[in-house]
């Protein structure tokens, strides 16, 4: 079986589970249990694998055989695993026995997943209804999982696969979910293009503070070409933190920090007495939060508002000053996407913006097309902070600013619009070139943003408008004489048709 196929078959298994659930939970919410069994079934088929090897080359000799277990990834205790619960699941309590066994597993495994399933209730009647039809659907679910086509032993799958079907089954819950999607997930098209516009390479620490269900940080990750980078991140809500954390495992990110917290209001990447600082700080905050903290602001111990308090109602500028102040001075790199109104926006919003552009750390603005998300149809940008560009780093010289408008440039979707390879290579072509491109982009001079009162709206910058015709008035004005001459001997001839019918007199 090749990779190829081993994924389809995942993938189109894995979702024709989520039968069990559609209708009766909301999307929001079963990809709690979906999730969560894949992971169960991951680590399961992952240790069975692993005892069979052992088995075979150190035959009876249990003890040896233990102590090579212990040292496994996860470690699976006695009666926790799928198949036990596979084994139950005509039982009459199946849910309470799966809630008990992830408990197990948690135990067990203390220091990598603790808290990881504390928001998964495999027993809840609110969510999954009273005991029949919730055994019902449980027993649908372990035999789903249960299918040749989700046996994920290592020596079958490989990790990259079981990964992608983790990312696959988050992408299509987002589509179900509508607008709660904005909280675990980013259309990997334009994670990869915030990826790349960051541009991690080897050796960078990345922090995404914002992580949802961590498949930007996973997106940053692959893009720097080697194993050796370190992954952080934070997430507000628990149940997301969970997806993270679990996502890193099943693409073997087991080292990467992802910690639950409110980013702007208790952070916990601290080192001392300061905020942890990172080489690249890539984020998909929601979009002007309303109560995010501004009346605790000033007295940030973090420091973090300096260039001022964005509004109560209007997050965005705290997630950017965070961000901007996580990345190492000198040579960190921030790329976030917000929505238009950060571009111009007055009051506390413009001052903050006039600050950092005044210190040089703004390298572009790239405006995308609309409806390219779940949770709204307004069109984004992306912004790009480089903190070489300050006194003392290696891009101190780069004054200017760099407007990409990508906004015409995408392919029609049934329910969203989508960003193509093509399309995201042409903005990462023209962001790395800095190159101006009628229409499309333009580098423009602090004196340029100045004039504009620090408004960084598009098309003060880009004139993507198409030049209209000109118009010949004249002719114009021969054409509508001849129409009013030829409608004039029409009307003649008209009324003395009807005249010689005897309609008229």
């Amino acid at each position: 079986m090749t990779n190829q196929i081993a994924q389809s078959q995942i993938n189109q298994t894995a979702w024709a589970a989520c039968d069990t659930f559609r209708g009766v939970v909301d999307a929001g919410n079963y990809k709690d249990y979906i999730l969560g069994m894949l992971f169960l079934k991951y680590i399961s088929d992952l240790w069975n694998d692993h005892l069979a090897a052992y088995r075979q080359q150190f035959g009876g000799d249990e003890a040896r055989i233990r102590r090579r277990l212990e040292r496994e990834r996860f470690v699976l205790p006695e009666g926790a695993s799928f198949y036990d619960l596979y084994a139950q699941r005509n039982e009459a309590n199946i849910g309470e026995l799966i809630n008990v066994a992830l408990e197990k597993i948690e135990d067990a495994n203390r220091t990598k997943l603790e808290g990881v399933f504390r928001n998964i209730d495999f027993n809840s009647e609110a969510n999954l209804g009273r005991p029949k039809d919730r055994n019902r659907r449980l027993k649908n679910l372990l035999e789903d999982f249960a299918k040749p086509a989700m046996d994920l032993r290592p020596s079958r799958v490989t990790e990259d696969i079981i990964g992608e079907c983790y990312i696959y089954l988050i992408s299509r819950f987002a589509s179900d979910a509508g607008k709660k999607a904005g909280e675990f997930y980013t259309p990997s098209a334009v994670s990869r293009l915030l990826a790349k516009l960051a541009g991690p390479k080897p050796g960078d620490m990345i922090c995404d503070p914002t992580c949802g269900s961590g498949s930007l940080l996973i997106q940053a990750s692959q893009e720097v070409g080697s194993e050796n980078f370190a992954l952080f991140g934070q997430e507000v809500n628990g149940a997301t933190w969970a997806l993270a954390r679990m996502n890193m495992f099943l693409h073997a990110r087991d080292a990467a920090r992802i910690e639950w917290c409110d980013t702007l209001n208790s952070p916990t990447l601290v080192e001392g007495d300061h905020l942890m600082k990172f080489d690249v700080v890539v984020a998909n905050p929601p979009f002007s939060l309303d109560k995010w903290g501004a009346e605790d602001a000033h007295r940030d111990q973090w420091g973090r508002y300096w260039r001022g308090i964005p509004p109560k109602s209007k997050g965005d500028l705290a997630f950017i000053s965070h961000m901007v102040e996580i990345a190492k001075r000198q040579t960190g790199r921030v790329a976030v996407i917000v929505p238009h109104g950060v571009l111009f926006r007055g009051g506390a919003e413009g001052r903050i913006r006039q600050a950092l552009i005044e210190e040089n750390l703004l390298d572009a603005v790239v405006g995308l097309p609309a409806n390219l998300f779940t949770t709204t149809g307004i069109p984004v940008a992306i912004l790009v902070f480089d903190r070489s560009r300050e006194e003392g780093g290696a891009n101190t010289d780069r004054r200017d600013v760099l407007f990409i408008d990508a906004s015409r440039e995408f392919t029609p979707g049934k329910m969203m619009n989508l960003l193509e390879e093509a399309h995201v290579e042409k903005i990462l072509k023209t962001f790395r070139n800095r190159a101006e491109i009628d229409k499309y982009s333009h580098r423009a001079a602090p004196s340029e943003i100045v004039k504009n009162g620090f408004n960084l709206n598009i098309p003060r910058y880009v004139d993507s408008l198409e030049a209209e015709e000109e118009i010949d008035v004249a002719a114009v004005q021969r054409d509508v004489d001849r129409i009013e001459s030829e409608l004039a001997e029409v009307r003649a001839k008209m009324a003395r048709y009807l005249h010689e019918l005897g309609i008229v007199a």
